[in-house]
């Protein structure tokens, strides 16, 4: 397998994600345990010498949530309390890390080909993120148990947080991303072995065969 170039991205691990009572506090997995196991990439990221991005989302002052400036905007202490002056600081308004940012042109002059998104939320800025640079032609994993996702419901229907992730852990590795946990994340970038890849066309035959009637 030829090494990859990673970056490890930190995806809006902020404060508002956190607040018990707030719209956004991050229902499955529990928030308290996706932290720990962001804070073991970032650990390891750090001691491995790998390049290192901290996202965070950015409304004006006054927003309800990740107002500019404001507590819930800032990044988790345990995140700031590992920030090295070498990490790239990025502040964006759009789901997607790519979108108004220079985060793509950094990349590039990096020599990095792959991405390693942990942090929140799965149903929107980990899944935009990892959509946007399948064209762009960089590799993207995603570690299941430092994400999270919250409960949502509109006119279109309802579903709860567990449901969610779970079903864009399935559709990310289907296409999108190479999807693992925290502990293979570190063998593969410690020891060198490879993550297994999921594609479109084995997904579909899988779940063919998964949800076929059973013969009576």
């Amino acid at each position: 397998m030829a090494e990859l170039r990673r970056a490890l991205v930190i995806v809006d691990v902020q404060n508002d994600y956190f607040a018990e009572e707030g719209p956004l506090a991050i229902q499955y997995p529990n928030r308290n345990d996706s932290l720990a196991n962001i804070t073991r990439a970032i650990d390891l990221a750090n001691a491995q010498g790998m390049p290192v991005v901290a996202v965070q989302h950015q409304y004006p002052a006054g927003a309800p949530v990740f107002a500019e400036g404001s507590e819930g905007w800032k990044l988790h202490p345990e995140i700031e309390a590992r920030r090295k002056d070498s990490w790239k600081s990025l502040v964006k308004s759009y789901a997607s890390v790519f979108a108004g940012t220079d985060f793509e042109a950094w990349l590039r002059e990096n020599q990095i080909d792959t991405i390693t998104l942990v942090g929140y939320m799965t149903n929107n800025c980990d899944l935009a993120t990892a959509a946007a640079a399948e064209p762009l032609g960089f590799g993207v994993e995603i570690l299941s148990d430092a994400s999270g996702a919250v409960h949502l419901a509109n006119e279109a229907g309802q579903v709860d947080a567990q449901q969610l992730h779970e079903a864009l852990m399935v559709l990310l590795h289907s296409n999108f991303a190479t999807v693992a946990t925290a502990d293979a994340w570190a063998t593969s970038v410690e020891g060198g072995a490879e993550l297994p890849k999921g594609d479109l066309g084995s997904s579909a035959v899988q779940g063919r065969a998964a949800f076929a009637p059973v013969a009576g």
